[in-house]
């Protein structure tokens, strides 16, 4: 039986995404309330420019004072799409004072303070869910949390920035170089004005230490993320890759410890094989692949940005979070029972692509393969080019610590026969 009071929203922000929220709540009113068990209203809108116009939205429900419609005590439910550490931060604790749970999209917030956000909706026994913090449209935060709460999670890799994507896929499908495909990746509104955020890693960082801490049930601040950009991937090395049988794709990595007594999360370019299920996204497209004991690999896809498929994600967890209001429920909170350390990245076992311009002359390669014995790091292919006293070499490891690799390459660096490091990048997915 339909409950006929409504339960009342609180937008806040009405940007691409908040816009296309508040669309859908409109335009599929009937059908959400069906699946719910009662009417959704949107009850207010925040803003910070009042005066723009805002197809499909009353007037009267626009407001700049955020503070205020939060506070107002009949508020079921906030959803936060403005993103960004604060007000978002103050806004949405004081929204779980008053008596409402919240949806949000802001993955910068939840990896700097998701603690602390966890500890006030518990406090005020409200929900807290965030779909849409990762990955856009594909659901996944929600299977982490509650598909594969029995199993246990010991891998999660994907590609989980859309900006990132599309450049390294036009820069290996059409031979692009990094700033050609960024300025197509701009021109067609996948990057923004400023795409540090996207293309120095920042953003996949922010998702991967919230998927860390929901697949090790420990808490990953972003703080604990390693972190590497793309802007310094070349030509050169996408023909290195396909010399391999590779592909190179941004990658955000999340990994138990062989022994289960720490996790890493890193976000770097790597080289993985064209058979791996990764290497076949293309254009803007996300994916993430988990590896679990019991359930074994699988993969999520799908467009991972754009208001259309954020909002679709916001709108689900909408949909559960008024279920449980009706209920007089909460979902899952936070689950860091495991308090498992961070390893720092020198303790990570990888493979490593290392292209080095030598002297051609003999006795290099015999000087190079002694710099890697020395520090431990066995050698699984090497390819020689020369002419003209100069010559590339280029090699590839086997699997070893990434302290080990590191000094390697610093020590190749003082030899008098290596010329510079051409290009270094890690090998996954194998």
């Amino acid at each position: 039986m339909m409950r006929t009071r409504p339960l009342k929203v609180a937008l806040l922000g009405c940007g691409v995404v908040g816009s296309e929220v508040a669309r859908i709540m409109t335009t599929h009113a009937d059908d959400l309330a069906a699946r719910i068990g009662a009417p959704v209203e949107l009850a207010g809108v925040a803003v910070r420019r009042p005066d723009k116009v805002r197809e499909g939205i009353a007037p009267e429900l626009i407001t700049t004072d955020a503070t205020a419609l939060v506070k107002r005590g009949d508020i079921d439910v906030v959803v936060e799409v403005i993103g960004g550490v604060e007000p978002a931060r103050t806004l949405i604790t004081t929204a779980f004072a008053h008596g409402a749970s919240v949806v949000s999209a802001n993955k910068a917030l939840l990896a700097q303070d998701g603690a602390n956000l966890y500890a006030s909706a518990d406090q005020h026994g409200q929900d807290l869910y965030y779909e849409a913090a990762v990955a856009g449209a594909i659901p996944l935060i929600r299977p982490l949390r509650e598909s594969l709460a029995g199993d246990k999670i010991n891998r999660v890799m994907g590609i989980v920035n859309g900006t990132t994507n599309f450049i390294l896929d036009r820069m290996d499908t059409n031979g692009a170089g990094y700033s050609e495909a960024l300025d197509e990746a701009t021109a067609l509104g996948y990057a923004e004005a400023d795409p540090t955020a996207d293309v120095e890693g920042f953003d996949a960082a922010a998702k991967a230490a919230i998927l860390a801490g929901i697949a090790f049930h420990t808490r990953v601040r972003l703080d604990d993320v390693y972190r590497e950009g793309m802007t310094e991937v070349t030509a050169a090395d996408f023909a290195s890759a396909k010399r391999m049988g590779c592909t190179i794709k941004l990658l955000a990595i999340c990994e138990r410890s062989a022994d289960g007594e720490s996790v890493t999360a890193r976000v770097h370019p790597a080289m993985i094989p064209l058979s791996h299920p990764l290497a076949s996204v293309r254009e803007a497209y996300n994916a993430v692949f988990v590896e679990a004991e019991a359930a074994g690999r699988l993969m999520f896809y799908g467009p991972g940005a754009g208001g259309s498929p954020t909002a679709s994600a916001v709108l689900g967890d909408l949909v559960a979070v008024c279920r449980n209001k009706l209920n007089e429920a909460t979902g899952p909170g936070e689950s860091a029972y495991t308090q498992l350390p961070v390893s720092p990245m020198g303790d990570v076992v990888t493979r490593y692509h290392i292209s080095l311009d030598v002297a051609d002359k003999p006795g290099v390669l015999a000087q190079v393969a002694t710099v890697f014995a020395e520090h431990g790091v066995s050698i699984d292919t090497v390819r020689q080019q020369g002419k003209d006293g100069e010559a590339s070499l280029v090699v590839v490891t086997h699997r070893a610590p990434d302290a080990a690799l590191s000094g390697t390459v610093e020590a190749l660096r003082k030899l008098d026969t290596v010329r510079g490091v051409a290009s270094i990048m890690r090998v996954e997915g194998e």
